[in-house]
């Protein structure tokens, strides 16, 4: 019996000094990684965009670009018209034509948006950091990037620009209460972050997750 109960005592230790290492590796690891990075999920795909609007109220006398059809800046892809003349329409950057909202003989108003390009060679991250956190952010420094469109990837990026104002003030006001006094809420500031390479699984609106370098 002594033998038995020295036995469970030993492995009753045992048990006891590995749960212990457990706790201090982990505990060891969470301070390493919120000492060295800063992470998180509250971050999304972007990519510069530029309407095609129309020139002129009229009719859109023809249309040759479709979703997905790569364009050059001042392509001639169109033309409304008033009446009286042809007017060309034209694109407004190099990129690609992510959205079609116009096809050949429908009238048209001058300004109406008939397609949208976005410049997908050069994708970027916007992640909104907490202001509490701002101060630990630098430009240059080196970014982990993970997208929900393609998460057995990992990519790289570069700290490119940090906001010069938080999203609320681009929103809406700050929430009060019911007695109107104001309530203090943590702001975010946008953060932009290139992306090093993107796959063609990456695209603009995805949701992302970014671990940052300190």
């Amino acid at each position: 019996m002594d033998m038995i109960n020295r036995s469970r005592l030993i492995v009753a230790n045992v048990i006891g000094v590995l749960v212990i290492c457990f706790f201090i590796a982990a505990g060891a690891y969470f301070y390493y990684e919120n000492s060295n990075f800063l992470k998180t999920e509250d971050a999304v795909v972007a990519a510069d965009m530029m309407p095609v609007v129309a020139p002129a109220q009229g009719v859109l006398t023809s249309w040759n670009i479709q979703e997905g059809n790569d364009v050059s800046d001042k392509n001639i892809v169109g033309g409304v018209s008033d009446g009286t003349k042809v007017i060309p329409v034209s694109s407004r950057m190099k990129g690609k034509v992510i959205k079609n909202e116009a096809r050949a003989g429908e009238p048209v108003q001058a300004g109406q948006v008939l397609a949208q390009e976005a410049d997908m060679d050069h994708l970027y991250v916007v992640a909104n950091i907490k202001e509490t956190r701002l101060k630990d952010i630098k430009i240059g420094q080196s970014v982990d990037i993970t997208v929900d469109g393609d998460p057995d990837t990992k990519f790289e990026g570069v700290v490119k620009t940090i906001g010069y104002a938080t999203n609320s003030v681009f929103s809406v006001l700050p929430q009060q209460g019911a007695t109107g006094s104001y309530t203090k809420v943590t702001q975010k500031i946008p953060v932009k972050i290139s992306i090093n390479q993107a796959s063609s699984k990456v695209l603009p609106g995805m949701n992302a997750e970014v671990k940052i370098s300190l």
